[in-house]
């Protein structure tokens, strides 16, 4: 876990040593949809909620069905200073079915706990070249089937890039360890997501490449996928979106697909 405390005193030292100006209220900016997270950072004092109605994914290989649902997986995140936010996530409902020639399982209850800190260290309006680092730690308060089973933690550091004709370019590298197969001890994950959005009106339209290589020490597994998404601010609603979006796997390794709809609103 050494990288961890690495990055918290990181970002502790750029909070006390960078100022920055406080403006008006921010345009609203949501972690959903998709699998990057944005750069930009809630007005000090300002509370956001985002969950997700449903969230399912699809996967058959060799003979073996597996799918996975989340209900009403939560997000809090709440404005701390003009460039920080500190954000608490949950899954109250998972359930994760398997199915083969001999039979089938199927595991539900609640997920891990995630506490996270994004600190802006360039235009935390996520305006321009916006950039943010964000550590986050994981506690196993999960169910058996439905959790890690062990404090998991890592540090994301994304970046949007606003770019001609009203496209937006989104960065999203993060390093994780998480806990080995063998529960015997953890390992490094590492995650690369690159998107481009742009708005049609109410509507933000997205896609994005998600990369994820886990180096479980009994084998490396590389995840990949194509995901598109859609996210509707309503007239006259400047504090709320609603959102929905597909992920189509790529290799093996990845679901099928996945299925997700959600809303984010601000306080």
């Amino acid at each position: 876990m050494k990288i961890i405390h690495t990055a918290v005193v990181a970002v502790t030292l750029l909070t006390s040593s960078t100022v920055y100006a406080e403006g008006a209220d921010r345009d609203l900016c949501a972690n959903r949809p998709g699998r990057g997270s944005p750069p930009c950072v809630l007005d000090v004092g300002r509370f956001q909620i985002e969950a997700s109605v449903v969230d399912f994914a699809h996967d058959k290989q060799a003979g073996v069905t597996s799918e996975t649902t989340l209900i009403g997986d939560l997000a809090l995140r709440y404005g701390v200073t003009p460039s920080a936010e500190i954000e608490l996530a949950w899954s109250p409902y998972v359930q994760a079915y398997q199915k083969n020639a001999t039979g089938s399982s199927r595991a539900s209850g609640y997920g891990d706990l995630t506490l996270a800190f994004r600190q802006s260290l360039l235009h935390p309006d996520g305006s321009g070249v916006s950039v943010a680092v964000q550590p986050f730690v994981s506690a196993p308060v999960g169910k058996v089937g439905t959790g890690a089973g062990a404090w998991q933690g890592g540090v994301a550091a994304p970046i949007s890039i606003a770019l001609p004709r009203g496209f937006g370019l989104g960065l999203t590298p993060q390093v994780a360890a998480v806990r080995n197969q063998s529960h015997d001890g953890a390992h490094l994950n590492w995650t690369g997501v690159a998107g481009l959005s742009h708005a049609v009106g109410p509507i933000s339209l997205g896609t994005e490449l998600y990369v994820n290589y886990d180096d479980d020490p009994t084998g490396g597994t590389t995840r990949a996928s194509f995901d598109i998404s859609a996210a509707w601010v309503p007239s006259g609603s400047k504090d709320l979106q609603l959102d929905i979006g597909l992920n189509a796997g790529l290799n093996r390794h990845t679901p099928d697909y996945e299925i997700y709809a959600g809303v984010a609103r601000r306080f």
